[in-house]
């Protein structure tokens, strides 16, 4: 079963998402919170999956993000929002989140994104993976520093990237690459010392500007 909190500052948003997600079998909210308890409700409750507003009155959901990052094994977190500004999908991603979904996700939609970020893959709804396409990086030398440490990778390391950048979970990288999950993981354990990063969403933000992840969509392959 994967244990779910919803924080929202809407009672009707987090009624909404709990009916949502209860609906399924192997899903359950076992807590919703608004901003100013969602630390502690998410401390008691120790849930795999935390969806989390971004945007709430009194306690902002980024600030939120960064309290519950310095948990002892924090849960995956992903931010809801109804809009998808530039600035907003980087800082939540750069702070630890696994993923942004829009409040105006499909029901069934909204079910599997739960799961993909319960079994630790990266969620991004379609229009906030436009926003990370059009983000320019900082500098130029930057970019250069980025894309030189993505050409370390192997051709493996590059495909179990690109999968990574697709959302795809270690288990479910074993199965389409017809490798052991040990094997994915110490796949991923050399992208993120290659690219000296410290989480999964943050080497797929390096692939991104690095151009990696826009070559394989436009060609249809992962290298």
């Amino acid at each position: 079963m994967i244990k779910v909190v919803v924080v929202d500052d809407e009672t009707l948003v987090r009624s909404g998402i709990q009916m949502i997600l209860n609906s399924s079998e192997d899903l359950l909210v076992v807590a919703t919170a608004d901003g100013p308890s969602a630390v502690e409700v998410v401390r008691r409750e120790r849930p795999n999956v935390v969806l989390l507003d971004i945007r709430m009155p009194q306690v902002d959901g980024l600030a939120v993000l960064r309290q519950i990052q310095k948990m002892s094994d924090p849960p995956h977190v992903g931010m809801l929002t109804t809009f998808d500004a530039d600035e907003y999908v980087l800082t939540a991603l750069r702070s630890g989140a696994s993923g942004f979904l829009l409040k105006d996700t499909e029901p069934d939609e909204l079910i599997q994104l739960v799961r993909t970020l319960a079994a630790g893959g990266i969620v991004l709804s379609p229009r906030a993976s436009c926003v990370l396409l059009r983000i320019k990086p900082e500098t130029a030398a930057r970019q250069g520093a980025e894309l030189a440490r993505v050409r370390l990778l192997s051709k493996r390391e590059r495909d179990v990237l690109v999968l990574i950048g697709e959302g795809f979970s270690n288990p479910e990288i074993s199965a389409l690459m017809y490798l052991g999950v040990g094997t994915v993981k110490d796949h991923v354990s050399s992208i993120l010392s290659k690219l000296r990063v410290s989480s999964r969403v943050q080497a797929v933000l390096v692939a991104e500007r690095a151009g990696l992840l826009r070559k394989s969509a436009a060609t249809g392959d992962p290298a």
